[in-house]
């Protein structure tokens, strides 16, 4: 078949990749699970020719790269597999540029062909098509040099950490509710964020999905920014602009499943590669979608690389990650016989563990400042321990039960309260067995449980009052804090993806308003007094007055600021040295 002729690559953006050059270093760190880099060296990296392509597929009986450059004729360009037994496929293409479309086609031992997007591409078609495109992650000058070395000599566990969390596609709309780009995003999601005192932004995921209504919990892209609101340049200017107005940057990272879409990488090269075969490990019944096999190395390596590759390249400040508990267990959602037990016989997922352990070390060996941060349900202990002393090695958890606990304590007529006081009182008994986080999250404004306002009884007014009440307690209690989009005024519908909130209630309701300046000055308060932040994950910093009074549901006690409980610690081995000898001389305990 006679050869295409190809446009040359346009400048500028083509021109900033080198070609990569595998070597034995990157097999060796692939094969062992270690490599957490591996977007260097697979994929599609444009360079002044053209483009050098990589693919891992060690099943596969050929590979060809197919795309705009060359008509999507799978006999024009070939790749050859490396002779050492990694399964990796490579091959240079000429005259690709920036911005085509390519896949790869992978020939399966059966004699298929399947037509698979990049795993480690940059950049994604825009949905509903599934073509990866060529592209370069450079092209964007940081201008958040001061930000980064903060945040390199900081620790966020004893600084304040209000947190507002973000579906981009439906926080504003444009005209005719049109979806609003990175760009356009920026400086309003800044200024915003600035105005209501919070010290970061939580992004539902970005990595690219081709069902909207996945939320991006269902990605395919682990290495690129969902093209619907514009390109990989352009989210990083909004991470710089959220990062030049003083605001982190949270993202959303979904390393526990993946769904089972035929461009995806269920079945990548006609066999179970990603996921495990057997359905008992590798298939989720809940979510419809499939696990990873954390147990391959290249896999383990594959989902490093990606958790890297956000905090690298996109100067993400943590990365909060979903579905832990679904990791940890191998009878999560599953009936009895429904599970394959580990080598001990039990419900734990080794694998994963091991694999949450590696990824935590790495994170906070690299980038000194960052936070993961584990969505996990369960009483697993030790989440956000460090590894070293047996823990996941996490920096913080999300508090589910005080969040549950509280909705439900909330929801009840205050008449009845008084029956249920232990709701708000259990989540002290256990508040510094981890570096919690306390969520109001997008999970608990859908799927028909109401808005938080709707959850509040009474009129109006008195549900207003009662959501004022929870934020209040929230921002007093220890723990970072974690509010979704629409509950700091009040959105009274549930929260729909398809539309914008309901910002013209502002304009309706001065109740709105109110709640809005109430969370405000609580993030105010919050940062500017130490005793609510400094010390959030020791005992030292919370003490009892009155935790009883069920019949007036009234809570009383204090926070403590490192600085006053240092005086605190002070006074007392004062009075301890002053009562020494005393006690000793009656023969009294000395401790």
């Amino acid at each position: 078949m006679q050869r295409q002729t190809r446009p040359m690559p346009s400048p500028g953006l083509a021109d900033a990749e080198p070609s990569p050059t595998i070597g034995d270093q990157d097999i060796h760190l692939f094969r062992e699970g270690t490599h957490s880099r591996l977007y260097q060296k697979l994929g599609c990296h444009l360079h002044a020719q053209g483009a050098r392509f990589a693919l891992w597929a060690p099943n596969a009986c050929a590979v060809s790269v197919v795309g705009d450059f060359n008509d999507w004729l799978a006999d024009a360009d070939r790749a050859h597999v490396r002779g050492d037994g990694s399964g990796i496929w490579e091959l240079d293409v000429r005259g690709v540029a920036a911005g085509q479309r390519y896949k790869f086609a992978v020939f399966t031992r059966e004699g298929a062909r399947l037509d698979k997007a990049d795993p480690f591409a940059m950049r994604a078609e825009l949905a509903p098509a599934t073509a990866s495109v060529a592209w370069p992650v450079g092209g964007h000058d940081w201008n958040d040099s001061a930000w980064m070395a903060r945040r390199a000599s900081s620790n966020v566990l004893r600084q304040p950490m209000s947190v507002y969390e973000v579906h981009l596609g439906s926080w504003r709309r444009g005209e005719g509710g049109a979806l609003l780009d990175y760009r356009s995003i920026a400086d309003r999601l800044a200024q915003y964020v600035v105005e209501l005192g919070f010290t970061h932004v939580e992004l539902m995921p970005i990595t690219e999905h081709p069902f909207y209504g996945s939320w991006g919990y269902q990605t395919t892209g682990y290495f690129a920014p969902t093209s619907r609101y514009g390109t990989p340049q352009d989210f990083k200017f909004l991470v710089d602009t959220l990062h030049r107005a003083g605001i982190g940057v949270i993202l959303d990272w979904v390393p526990s499943h993946f769904p089972s879409d035929a461009h995806g990488l269920a079945q990548f090269d006609g066999t179970y590669l990603y996921e495990h075969a057997d359905p008992r490990q590798g298939f989720h019944p809940e979510w419809h979608s499939s696990i990873f096999n954390y147990g391959r190395n290249e896999v383990r390596a594959f989902l490093l690389s990606s958790a890297m590759f956000w905090l690298d390249e996109y100067h993400i400040d943590a990365l909060r990650v979903d579905a832990v508990a679904s990791m940890l267990y191998l009878d999560y959602s599953r009936k009895e016989g429904e599970w394959i037990p580990n080598v001990h016989g039990g419900r734990e997922n080794l694998e994963a563990i091991s694999f949450l352990r590696l990824l935590n070390e790495a994170a906070y060996r690299d980038h000194p400042g960052v936070q993961v941060i584990a969505e996990e349900s369960t009483a697993w202990p030790m989440v956000s321990r460090p590894t070293y002393l047996g823990g996941l090695g996490f920096g913080m958890k999300w508090n589910m039960g005080w969040m549950h606990d509280t909705l439900s304590y909330l929801q009840e007529d205050p008449i009845h309260r008084r029956w249920h006081h232990g709701k708000l009182t259990f989540s002290l008994a256990y508040a510094f067995s981890e570096n919690f986080m306390l969520p109001l999250s997008h999970d608990e404004v859908v799927h028909g449980k109401g808005s938080l306002l709707g959850k509040m009884p009474g009129d109006e007014w008195q549900q207003f009052a009662n959501l004022r009440l929870l934020y209040g307690h929230m921002w007093g209690h220890p723990g970072k804090k974690l509010l979704f989009m629409g509950g700091e005024f009040g959105q009274r519908r549930e929260w729909n993806h398809d539309s914008e909130l309901d910002w013209w209630l502002l304009d309706e309701n001065d109740l709105h308003k109110r709640l809005q300046r109430w969370v405000a000055d609580l993030n105010r308060l919050y940062r500017g007094e130490p005793a609510l932040h400094a010390i959030d994950f020791d005992a030292a910093g919370f003490e009892w007055v009155d935790g009883a009074d069920s019949e007036c549901s009234v809570l009383t006690y204090l926070r403590k600021s490192r600085r006053r409980g240092a005086a605190r610690g002070r006074q007392l081995h004062a009075r301890a040295a002053r009562e020494l000898p005393g006690r000793r001389a009656e023969g009294r305990p000395v401790a």
